[in-house]
Order: C-alpha cells, then sequence, then structure tokens
C-alpha cells in the first residue's frame, strides 16, 4: 500500500498532474503545488536518480477508499462495464480503442479527454459507459 508523498499518513487518492506525485488530500496538494517540479517530457528518467515514493502498482481497491469523493463509482458497477455486451461492441472499433490508448497514455489526461470528447465514437462510448452504471444506481 502506499502512503501520500506529502505527509506520509494517508493513501493517495489523487496525482498531480505537473509532477505525478500521489496525494491524498486538498491540504497536501496546497502544501505540494509550491514546491512542484513539472516532469519534463524531453528529458529521459535519470537512472540513478533515487525515487521518494513508492511506484508499485495501483489497484482499484487502492482508489476506492475515498470517502469525500462526490462521484465515485462502487466497485460492483464498475464491474458491470465488463459486462456490457454494448460496451465490448464499441470496443470492437480499433479507432476507439487507440483514441482510449491516447487519452491513458497523455502526459495531461484533462487535454487528452478534452480532444477525445470531440470525436463522436467517444462520446458514444463515454455515454454508454455512464449509461450501464446509472441503469445499475436506479435499481439499487
Amino acid at each position: 500500500m502506499q502512503l501520500c508523498s506529502v505527509c506520509s499518513e494517508h493513501i493517495p487518492k489523487y496525482k498531480c498532474p505537473a509532477c505525478k506525485i500521489r496525494y491524498c488530500s486538498l491540504g497536501c496538494y496546497k502544501r505540494h503545488k509550491d514546491a512542484c517540479l513539472p516532469v519534463e517530457q524531453s528529458t529521459p528518467p535519470d537512472p540513478e536518480a533515487k525515487v521518494s515514493f513508492n511506484t508499485e502498482a495501483w489497484t482499484v481497491e487502492d482508489l476506492l477508499h475515498e470517502d469525500d469523493i462526490i462521484d465515485k463509482v462502487p466497485l460492483q458497477r464498475l464491474q458491470l462495464l465488463g459486462q456490457s455486451k454494448e460496451l465490448r461492441d464499441l470496443l470492437c472499433n480499433p479507432h476507439l480503442r487507440q483514441l482510449l490508448r491516447s487519452v491513458d497514455s497523455a502526459a495531461s489526461k484533462d487535454d487528452a479527454m478534452k480532444a477525445a470528447m470531440q470525436e463522436p465514437l467517444f462520446v458514444e462510448f463515454a455515454d454508454q459507459c455512464l449509461k450501464t452504471v446509472e441503469n445499475e444506481a436506479d435499481g439499487l
């Protein structure tokens, strides 16, 4: 389990968009932002540099422990995404898969999402994801 890179006390739930460190709260982000050193994409990583935070892989459970996020989706509803025939059909489209890879690998996720949301196919995918989890929410 990882700890917040700022306070080293709590499980981090967020990632700084500039330098990619993990932090647990708005208070930690405010403490961090003045000392933030943005990651430069053109500079190759220094193999001798020591990493000051844990880089082990994150799990869905790590991200779902946040109590003060208004828009979080419970794990059981997220699992419905994997069972949706409509989503599987959409994911057969190689253009959509490329769009998803582009967003996932982008340095600026916000900008990548804004660009992807200009694509009707991506909007259809996002709408279907919401429909899938919201339909189950209505039944709970």
